[in-house]
């Protein structure tokens, strides 16, 4: 039986959703990858607890990393590019192709974008430190106005949650810039 609840957050209410199999999706409120409402599905916050705890500490900049039991659906391939995604250090970018490289698929930035354009479960998977390979802020689900504001929010607690960045393939951000 899926179950939801809504959240009020700085970038607007989110709709979170989940079974007994773990959180399956989290919706903005203009997305156009919303997760769609059945008539079955139950209104309860209770199971939704820990994953409202933890959203609400990284609105207010102190947390960085989630812990939650995920079931997102999608196919094998996009499982792999949500798993790239949650590997992204918080408060810092990475572009499609850099993701297609380290999934050894050099040429496969295009199916990598549009896995992140599928993920069902935004912030925790954070399909918003994925940028363009030449720094410009593209497409997200919540809108680039959101993606900027998550981006701003990591950028401002970046250091205080987890030191400064280490030199790498990801990119810093800096007031949602990168």
């Amino acid at each position: 039986m899926m179950q939801f609840c809504e959240l009020s957050t700085p970038i607007g209410e989110l709709t979170i959703a989940g079974d007994e199999e773990g959180l399956r999706g989290i919706s903005f409120p203009r997305s156009a990858h919303a997760i769609p409402r059945s008539p079955d599905w139950r209104r309860d916050p209770r199971p939704f607890r820990e994953a409202i705890r933890q959203l609400e500490a990284y609105f207010a900049g102190e947390l960085s990393r989630f812990d939650l039991e995920l079931a997102p659906a999608g196919t094998p391939f996009q499982r792999e590019v949500w798993s790239a995604l949650r590997r992204i250090p918080y408060g810092e970018t990475t572009s499609y192709g850099e993701i297609a490289r380290m999934l050894g698929r050099s040429n496969a930035f295009r199916a990598v974008g549009a896995a992140n354009g599928r993920n069902p479960i935004p912030i925790v998977i954070p399909c918003h430190r994925v940028i363009g390979s030449d720094g410009s802020l593209t497409g997200f689900g919540g809108g680039l106005s959101t993606k900027s504001q998550l981006l701003a929010l990591e950028a401002r607690h970046r250091e205080a949650l987890e030191g400064p960045s280490l030199k790498g393939a990801w990119r810093r951000t800096a007031a949602g810039s990168p």
